[in-house]
């Protein structure tokens, strides 16, 4: 049961950091969708929020089973203080991408790989969750590349096989981020159940 709860408050936090970001972009013209889409009751795609939130649930959740799994607990940071700014600075990554004006793509891009791994680096720390990172970053632009072909939605300037060359970087940080929040939720749960067992 703590799992459903868990895997719902992440699919939440997934749709909220989804319409936030999404708006960002869409403020500064980098994503575009159908007119008939942008006229719906959202000021986005329909889809995007519920398809970012099941992201978000299946990633939180899975941070933790492969820490447990591989046998290498996350240690680094453990408090949700930390959990907060790593959220702040991935926004702010996300932010850069929409709003910094660079000379090319190529510079932004390694800017935002090295800021995606800095973030990586300041809140995180461990193979498992850089692992993931880059399997997510890998799976998530391959969707995003999928959707482009198939004229779901469109990039203004793709540089990258339809795509933004910098939209890895951040699905990595996002990535990073979201396996952050989830740790964070399985320890607060762990630290729930103990406390229970101490009282009985």
């Amino acid at each position: 049961m703590n799992l459903v709860i868990r895997g719902i408050v992440l699919f939440f936090i997934g749709v909220l950091l989804a319409l936030v970001l999404n708006l960002l972009q869409i403020q500064r013209n980098v994503t575009l969708f159908p007119p008939d889409v942008i006229t719906s009751i959202f000021s986005s795609a329909w889809w995007v929020p519920p398809c970012c939130g099941t992201a978000s649930a299946v990633i939180g959740l899975l941070y933790p089973c492969m820490d447990r799994h591989l046998g290498e607990p996350h240690k680094f940071k453990r408090e949700w203080s930390s959990v907060m700014r790593c959220v702040a600075v991935f926004v702010g990554i996300n932010h850069a991408s929409a709003k910094v004006d660079f000379a090319n793509n190529i510079q932004l891009s390694l800017t935002l790989a090295a800021l995606s791994i800095g973030l990586w680096w300041t809140f995180d720390r461990s193979r498992s969750g850089f692992g993931l990172g880059i399997g997510i970053a890998f799976l998530a632009t391959l969707v995003s590349q999928l959707l482009v072909y198939n004229g779901v939605y469109q990039y203004t300037s793709p540089d990258f096989l339809y795509v933004r060359s910098w939209l890895p970087c951040i699905f990595f940080a996002g990535g990073i981020t979201v396996g952050n929040i989830g740790r964070q939720l399985a320890m607060y749960e762990c630290k729930v159940i103990a406390e229970k067992s101490h009282q009985d």
